[in-house]
């Protein structure tokens, strides 16, 4: 009988034959990035995978994990990358296609390590470890104060849409992402857009 660790061997090994193509998008809570990644998806042909709403879909299985997320969640903080990053390459595998846009995540350093460190086993037999990195990362840069006004309005009845929760995300989105922009601005490889404007009026 297999194991979940062969099952998540047997998943990275088939989307590693797709070659997938993947861009990161960053911002803050209430930035914009699902709104635009709509946009995108229309006009480019990419698959939009939301963490956030992979992580709730978990959450609301009921299963183990999703406990986990939930508490996880309620504190604002950060889901274990391991847990993250297989439902990402899950979805990635169900979607068909082999160009992705992936919202919200890396969230912070050790996100962004362990995903790199999981395409690199399961690409080592397709590519050489130069070329493991995402094609770039769209950065939608917006004041706090916007993204609070703009959360708050939303209207969704999601349980993180509250002030208190709305600035812990604030405050670990400052802390642990901006980190990962730096990074790949180091590398050249961001596109900083400016979100603040309307949404018809943000250049893509």
């Amino acid at each position: 009988m297999g194991t979940a660790n062969d099952s998540s061997k047997d998943i990275s090994d088939r989307l590693a034959e797709k070659h997938p193509k993947v861009v990161f998008v960053l911002g803050g809570p209430g930035s914009g990035k699902g709104t635009q990644c709509e946009k995108i998806v229309q006009h480019f042909g990419y698959t939009h995978l939301s963490a956030g709403d992979l992580l709730r879909a978990e959450k609301n299985s009921g299963s183990e994990n999703g406990i986990m997320i939930q508490n996880m969640m309620n504190e604002g903080k950060i889901v274990p990358s391991e847990v993250t990053i297989k439902l990402l390459q899950k979805a990635m595998l169900e979607s068909g296609n082999d160009k992705f846009l992936i919202d919200g995540f890396p969230r912070n350093e050790e996100n962004r390590a362990a995903f790199e460190a999981v395409v690199r086993l399961c690409l080592s037999h397709f590519f050489d470890a130069a070329k493991i990195e995402p094609e770039f990362v769209l950065y939608f840069n917006c004041p706090e104060k916007e993204m609070e006004r703009r959360i708050l309005n939303r209207n969704q009845g999601r349980e993180d849409d509250n002030i208190e929760t709305i600035r812990k995300r604030f405050k670990v989105f400052l802390e642990s992402s901006l980190p990962v922009i730096e990074y790949y601005k180091g590398k050249g490889k961001v596109r900083e857009i400016d979100a603040a404007k309307p949404v018809e009026e943000v250049p893509l």
